[in-house]
This record gives structure tokens, sequence and C-alpha cells, in this order.
């Protein structure tokens, strides 16, 4: 938000390991044709590339001689479920419980920063380095493990170039962001190379596990098309929330984000309303693009219903997207309800401007899920006070 706001939002470091240490050498150098801003400030970071590319591809190579016919040979039995939102509109929240459910596999941190070696490499890295993870992540109060859940896209990023990610390597240029929104209107090798990676990842996956995938990443909210390609029989789980405490909270990801990942300085100009018009695309997408869902494939759900009840929610969820075993994930989540209750979510001081901002240009949202501007009484109390 504005400079002057004052907040009790969480600021956490996630350590010295960047999502460029999961490049490969080819990787790093596609990067660097993009010409991401550096500055001398972060030269430990730059020096540090080099070293982790060469380890990443030499890792990828043997991981190749070993597991690379095997992992083209799988066949994908069970089509993924992708969960979709908005950044900041509790689709962590919603991955995490959704993995609780032994039916499901996700992508966990380990897999999703090395995508090129995991099979041959994560069970030894991640035993002897377990106590260095950091204990949160760094734009809230997420508890971290190596097999948090996490998102694909920041293996699409190291993999293919072709990701929101890119954003902090250039956070002067936004149309970084949005070249990853728009996939249909990349140059064909580029989405090619998005599509394989995607595909290479979901193999990967099911080599190691039989179980369905569960995938989240908010930007394939703008991806339903390809994705309906690749995997006609996906499924989608579609989580809203109100717009305004979206865009508050997405101000302080994009801020934090760029702080930990960045090569060069922290750029923050114009983040609020890339936030509006990324908000604004992206709704008017989905709302265009969940019509080519076949029926019994999407269902929505609301952040603040979940929040209240996650069982109630959960279970309509399953009953939508006709998913049997909802009685095992109801069980696994038995013991973490009351823990759910106390976590604390950032807090943000309301802005006038950002609030009348927010709501003008983002209207039809709150419309649509049925949210109040902020501030505002309710419609059933203003009509009906004497029930109140």
């Amino acid at each position: 938000m504005t400079s002057g706001d004052k907040s009790k939002a969480v600021k956490n470091s996630q350590g010295g390991l960047m999502i460029w240490h999961g490049m490969t050498c080819s990787g790093l150098w596609r990067l660097f044709r993009f010409k991401p801003l550096l500055h001398r400030s972060r030269l430990r970071r730059i020096l540090s590339l080099p070293f982790s590319g060469v380890y990443n591809s030499v890792m990828s190579r043997l991981e190749s001689a070993v597991y690379g016919r095997r992992v083209q040979n799988t066949e994908i039995e069970h089509s993924p479920l992708f969960v979709l939102g908005y950044w900041r509109s509790g689709t962590t929240l919603l991955q995490t419980l959704l993995s609780r459910d032994p039916q499901f596999q996700h992508l966990g941190l380990y897999r999703a920063l090395f995508p090129w070696h995991f099979l041959l490499t994560e069970k030894v890295v991640t035993t002897l380095t377990a106590p260095f993870v950091p204990s949160k992540r760094p734009m809230d109060n997420i508890k971290v493990s190596w097999d948090a859940p996490q998102e694909d896209d920041m293996s699409l990023c190291i993999m293919a170039q072709v990701s929101a990610c890119m954003l902090l390597s250039h956070p002067h240029e936004p149309e970084q962001f949005w070249r990853a929104l728009k996939l249909r209107e990349l140059p064909p090798e580029e989405l090619q190379r998005w599509k394989d990676s995607l595909m290479l990842l979901a193999k990967k996956l099911t080599y190691a596990s039989s179980c369905r995938i569960m995938m989240k990443s908010p930007i394939h909210t703008y991806h339903i098309p390809t994705l309906l390609e690749m995997f006609p029989d996906a499924r989608f789980l579609y989580i809203h929330r109100n717009p305004y405490n979206i865009f508050r909270s997405s101000c302080h990801l994009r801020h934090r984000m760029i702080e930990e990942n960045t090569l060069g300085e922290s750029v923050f100009d114009g983040t609020e309303e890339e936030i509006i018009s990324t908000y604004r695309f992206g709704f008017e997408k989905y709302e265009k693009d969940r019509e080519l869902i076949p029926e019994g494939r999407l269902h929505e759900i609301s952040f603040e219903k979940m929040e209240q009840d996650p069982v109630k929610e959960l279970r309509a969820a399953y009953e939508g997207l006709e998913l049997s075993g909802f009685d095992e994930l109801e069980k696994a989540l038995q013991p973490e309800l009351e823990s759910l209750k106390r976590y604390k979510k950032n807090e943000f001081y309301d802005d006038p401007y950002w609030v009348d901002r927010v709501y003008n240009e983002l209207r039809a949202a709150f419309e649509r899920f049925g949210y109040q501007k902020p501030g505002a009484v309710p419609t059933s109390q203003a009509n009906e006070p004497t029930n109140v």
C-alpha cells in the first residue's frame, strides 16, 4: 500500500535460497537473456548462481540417465485437480487442507525448487538439510518444510522461464508478469516449452506416486483452456475472497517476494495498479473460460466460509466435483481444526483511497461473489434494522 500505512504484516526471511537456485545453466542463460535488474548490493546472490546452475545441470543429467526413459513412458492415470484463485485468495490454505487427503499427492517445496532432479536427490538432500529450512514463509505465518505444498508455477519458472515469478527478477518490468498470464500470445516455442515442462513435472510426480496429483498455482486461473487441452478430464476448485482483502495482502506478498529474490534493487512502483489490473483481467478471463469446463468438473468455494467451517465447505466441494474419499480427509483434519482457528493472519490498516479505488474498479467481482464494500453496512442490516 502507500508508504505511510502502518501494518502488522509478517516479514520473515526465506534464508539464502532463491527461486533461481533451482535453475540449470541453460535456464540461467535464458533468465539473463531477459536482462534482469542487477545491482552490486545483490552481488552475493548473483555470484552464487553459476555454482547452483552447474550442480543442477549435473544432477539433471544423472537423473535423466537413471529415470529418464521410465518417466517418459509413464501414463497419467488420474487427471489432476487444479486449485485456482487469485494470489492471496486462500489457495495455499485450501491446498494444505487437501494435501491431508491420502488420495492426493502434492508438489512439496523441495520438488518445486529442484524439479530437474528431485527423483534422484530428494531423499538424501532433504534429510541432511531439514534443520536449515526457514520455519515460516516470508509473507505470512504458514509453516514451511521441504514437504510443504507449493505452487507448480515455481517449477515452471525454473524449467521454462515462463512464469509470474519472473517478475521477481524484473520488478521494473511488469510486462514479464503479463507474459505468463497470456500464454496463447507467447511465441510457439515458449508456449511449447511451458507445456512440456508441466507435462514432465506431472509425469515425474506420477512416476513417484500413483495418487492423483493436486496442483495449486493462482496463475493457472488464467490458463484454463491450455490445461483442458493437456488434461481434458481435469477437475478445478476455484476459491474466492473479498477482493479488497486480496488487494491488501497481494501488495504485501509482492513486496516480500521481490525483496527476498531480486538480483537488483527492490522496485515497487505501480504495485497497486498492477494488482488491480491483473485481478480484473483474471476475473474476466475466468468468467469466460469457466464455461469451457464440463459439468461436475468445477466447484467454487468461499474463503470466508471455509475459514468458519472447513469440513462443511470441503464436503460440498467433494460432492460438487464428484470426488470420493471425503471421510478419510475429515478424519485427518479433525486434530487440526483447533489450530486452524488459532492461525493469525496478517493485519493491515485500510486506506480510504484504495478502498474506493478497488471497489469501483472491481465492482463486478464484489457483486459476483456477494461481497460488500469494506466499511459498508451489510444490505440485510440496512434494510431490516429491527432484526439485528
